[in-house]
């Protein structure tokens, strides 16, 4: 049995190990990871999943502001589950609970890196080749997106960058500048 919490003080540690488990050193290389470099995720949007007996950590998500072209979107990730737990609806969970909480404060859109196939269980579309442009090389069929609002995907174009931790949360959900 496992529940679904907000993510804590002192749950970093954890978090951290999970992550290694999942995705290894080499994650640091990745586009994704440039736009997460120096930025705190959305407190409000990072959940773990925590088994009810031990409190021990079963998988986490986080999510990042991002800013891709003129609009404030959601960066997903990293998702991580403990692999021998993988397949048991841990991460399609973590990702609709931060996915529901995501619309209820006012994101538009979220953006990933990943596999269409396991994503779209969660709503997630390959994007247009070019649509969203990532700070690195990344293989365009793995860049995939979710409207959170009507029309929000075909008004996101262009360079994903970093957005700060000075996004004003009034302007999460709307047109830049």
């Amino acid at each position: 049995m496992w529940d679904i919490r907000a993510e804590r003080d002192g749950d970093q540690e954890g978090i951290e190990k999970l992550v290694d488990l999942g995705f290894g050193p080499g994650r640091f290389a990745k586009s994704a990871y440039r736009l997460r470099e120096g930025v705190a995720p959305v407190s409000r949007l990072s959940f773990v999943a925590e088994n009810v007996e031990t409190a021990a950590l079963l998988g986490a998500v986080r999510f990042w502001r991002v800013i891709v072209g003129d609009r404030v979107a959601l960066l997903l990730g990293p998702l991580a589950v403990e692999p021998r737990l993988r397949a048991r609806g841990i991460g399609i969970a973590l990702m609709q609970r931060g996915i529901q909480e995501a619309r209820a404060l006012g994101y538009e859109s979220v953006i990933l890196v990943g596999d269409e196939s396991y994503y779209a269980k969660a709503g997630f579309a390959k994007l247009k080749p070019g649509q969203v442009r990532f700070p690195g090389p990344v293989d365009p069929d793995r860049v995939l997106g979710l409207a959170l609002k009507d029309g929000a995907l075909e008004l996101l174009s262009g360079e994903a960058k970093r957005a700060g931790i000075d996004v004003p949360v009034s302007a999460q959900a709307t047109k830049l500048g």
